[in-house]
């Protein structure tokens, strides 16, 4: 194993036996065995990675590709059929949360329970115990039996653990939406401090915004088999135009009924549209229960512009229209250099930890003191979603903008600073 890798898997391979009606009973397994067929599905066939130290890649891909199945090989929960892994470090899973926890153990003891599977000692646990409660922020109930907890709270105590075991390797499997939406926060936040103490992430989901703020590196599995990886920003895009194209291809077989001439040139014609418009798409997505019906950079009078000083304030004017009340709002924005490199990134979650309630139509502005970036260009992302991940409107790179500095420092940022000689 290389010694700037944290994780190296070569060839995996995974098969699953799918019983199409399995007996559970002796008597059943004995009079219809023939209820005993199954078959056979590859689930990964032959994937090979690695991820170095300290480093967070994102696993991408439909339902049913091999991301979850890839996250418990790395867990060891399952085994491949062939193929290795090797991991370096300690291992925290937020996969099953709560795997380990006993009902009638109070919330106590449930963490020296499960922080020992994780391969804390007692005397490690000790250190940390108090720490897993004040985040969980359970202190009330943490001598009470988690059978009486909410599901929240079950879910609360489990992440808590997980996260404050100053693990070297982190695996998570969509498990973000844990508890209210300041909680959620919370634990965004607690991600990006474990990765900035150099922890080696590995991270699932479909929330294509949280691979963005979290990753270094998108790895696409397709049918079992890693399609594309690279910078998220390059690998995402070309993951939703893809997935655009089988919408397209599953709404066209299932309007081949349509025989007529002249159906068949008006179905031509919407298919051309539709091709189009997912073209025109693949850098905005979502439900549209809200929507960004413009976007304007000015400046600190009003004035729309596309470049700045690096001395001066921003002003970002979201016009958005909502067709229903909407409880549950985070607005996020991102910045990055015209290289791809992410630059800057927050949302009213993490600024506010709770939700924005809007309805109708209105306008929502951040104000930017100033951006202290060195001369080049920029774009912006803007994201309406909720805490979960899931996107109302997600707009790929808006606007685009440029910064000028008045002097000629190197790198990306302008720090201001004075010199003392003496």
């Amino acid at each position: 194993m290389k010694e700037e890798n944290a994780i190296e898997v070569r060839n995996l391979t995974k098969t699953f036996k799918v019983y199409l009606d399995k007996g559970s009973q002796l008597k059943e397994k004995m009079l219809f065995s023939k209820r005993r067929r199954y078959e056979e599905r590859q689930v990964l066939r032959g994937i090979s990675f690695d991820v170095k130290k300290g480093e967070a890649i994102g696993l991408i891909g439909h339902n049913g590709c091999g991301k979850s199945t890839t996250l418990k090989l790395l867990s060891k929960i399952i085994y491949p059929n062939s193929g290795t892994v090797e991991m370096r470090g300690r291992v925290s899973s937020l996969i099953e949360l709560g795997a380990g926890f006993h009902p009638d153990m109070s919330g106590r003891e449930n963490i020296y329970t499960n922080a020992s599977i994780f391969g804390l000692t007692k005397k490690e646990i000790d250190a940390r115990l108090d720490d897993i409660i004040e985040f969980s922020e359970l202190e009330e109930f943490i001598d009470n039996p988690v059978r009486t907890y909410s599901s929240g709270m079950y879910m609360r105590l489990a992440f808590s653990v997980a996260i404050n075991v100053d693990a070297d390797i982190l695996l998570i499997d969509e498990i973000l939406a844990v508890g209210d939406v300041a909680f959620q926060a919370k634990c965004f936040n607690k991600l990006r401090e474990v990765k900035a103490a150099g922890t080696t992430i590995v991270i699932v989901s479909h929330s294509l915004s949280q691979i963005e703020q979290i990753c270094d590196r998108s790895i696409w599995i397709h049918n079992g088999k890693i399609r594309e990886e690279g910078k998220p920003r390059i690998v995402d895009p070309h993951y939703l135009e893809f997935m655009s194209g089988r919408s397209i291809e599953k709404k066209n077989k299932d309007n081949k009924e349509v025989t007529q001439k002249t159906e068949q040139e008006d179905k031509s014609v919407d298919i051309q549209e539709e091709k189009v418009e997912a073209k025109e798409d693949k850098k905005r997505w979502g439900s549209k229960e809200v929507v960004m019906e413009n976007v304007a950079m000015t400046d600190a009078h009003g004035k729309e512009k596309d470049c700045f000083y690096n001395t001066e304030p921003v002003l970002i004017t979201i016009d958005y229209k909502a067709n229903k009340k909407i409880e549950d709002l985070v607005v996020g924005v991102a910045i990055y250099r015209d290289d791809q490199t992410y630059i800057y990134g927050t949302n009213t979650l993490i600024d506010y930890a709770a939700s924005v309630d809007i309805s109708n139509q209105g306008s929502i502005i951040l104000k930017i003191e100033r951006l202290p970036l060195n001369s080049g260009n920029y774009t912006l992302d803007l994201a309406f979603h909720r805490a979960d991940g899931f996107n109302y409107d997600f707009w790929r790179e808006v606007c685009g903008f440029t910064i000028k500095n008045k002097l000629e420092e190197a790198g990306i940022v302008s720090v201001s600073h004075s010199w003392v000689i003496k």
